[in-house]
């Protein structure tokens, strides 16, 4: 009989004035910031929910945030044009630095795996800033478009930006070097590398999915979504399953990939249509193959190895906006259409998935 899973439970809800636009949890786990499309930064205990606002509503959104490998830095940008970095080990965190683009919205930033680096999207270009030492390390010109995403690779050694017409790789060690080229004929919209950095997947506009082996400028297609490819999400790989678990989203539906063990076949799919509005996240719990999605049907499902659902949680009856798990996966939290903020974690009363 495969081995039960624990169910989650609320542990405690907060609200923002206004549609919550990203969460971040720290590398520890202890920390979960959040964010609002009236420009509300707000930080809470994991555990107890304790808030902390670091800044109130201004009217501009905020849209990404992220915390530094070592949880000492809380990255945040957004409407505005503004990168800010608060340091987080003050009582209460304190604003770090700044820097100021006028007329340009930030909607992507990503720490280095490994060290205080920070890369954000500014329009067709991309900039690297070492946060300590508050240097611009390097201005990178996507060139074909604005940039649509960006992902440091796991080991830290390249970046890749995504945009229309293709993806370009810079490698870290040499920002003036030419970067690899992938032209791809489309608009690649979501780029994510996998947690063992051998495959790098593009969700696409045109309704298509692009996955390259590292190493090879080959990649496979996969094609035939009801709408643009959105977020996606890679589990680790296991014992069982040596290539990570695909998860992307596309209008209402979720779509597992699984690598087929014949080269011929390339990527199998699954398809997951539990949901009847549209899909806004996905995620995998980290370490394991239980896949969590999030709809603006107002439904957040869990389901172990796609194979069914094993629970479903509720709370933002206008529907979920975002979630993610902490690091450890401990806690799971999500984001409302109508401010909710929601954190469930293990239960010990129940058990479920089958």
């Amino acid at each position: 009989m495969p081995k039960k899973q624990d169910l989650l439970e609320l542990q405690w809800s907060s609200s923002l004035s206004e549609y919550v636009t990203a969460i971040a949890w720290s590398n520890q786990g202890q920390t979960l910031a959040a964010s609002s499309a009236s420009g509300e930064i707000v930080i809470y205990h994991g555990d107890s929910g304790e808030a902390i606002q670091l800044q109130a509503g201004c009217g501009q959104s905020i849209n990404c945030l992220s915390f530094s490998v070592n949880g000492e830095f809380l990255a945040t940008a957004g409407q505005e044009g503004i990168v800010r970095i608060w340091q987080m080990d003050t009582n209460p965190p304190q604003l770090w630095s700044e820097l100021e683009y006028q007329r340009v919205w930030i909607d992507r930033l990503e720490w280095h795996p490994q060290d205080p680096e920070l890369v954000f999207s500014l329009g067709r270009y991309a900039q690297v800033w070492n946060v300590p030492t508050k240097e611009i390390l390097t201005t990178l010109n996507f060139e074909w478009s604005s940039v649509l995403d960006l992902t440091w690779h796991p080991q830290g050694k390249d970046l890749a930006l995504s945009g229309n017409q293709g993806i370009k790789i810079w490698k870290r060690e040499d920002w003036d070097n030419d970067p690899q080229v992938w032209h791809t004929g489309t608009v690649n919209q979501a780029i994510a590398w996998s947690s063992d950095g051998d495959y790098l997947a593009s969700g696409n506009r045109d309704r298509t999915l692009l996955v390259w082996q590292w190493g090879n400028p080959y990649p496979w297609q996969m094609q035939g979504f009801p709408g643009k490819v959105g977020q996606l999400a890679w589990s680790k790989p296991t014992a069982q399953l040596k290539t990570p678990l695909l998860a992307t989203m596309s209008s209402t539906a979720v779509v597992v990939w699984q690598k087929s063990v014949d080269e011929a076949v390339g990527w199998e799919a699954k398809v997951l249509d539990w949901h009847t509005q549209k899909v806004n996240a996905i995620a995998f719990k980290p370490g394991s193959l239980l896949l969590t999605s999030a709809s603006e049907d107002g439904r957040v499902y869990l389901s172990q190895n796609t194979n069914r659902v094993g629970q479903m949680l509720k709370g933002a009856p206008q529907g979920f906006s975002c979630l993610n798990w902490d690091p450890q996966g401990r806690y799971l939290a999500a984001g409302g259409q109508h401010g909710e903020v929601l954190v469930w974690t293990t239960s010990r009363r129940g058990q479920g998935f089958g």
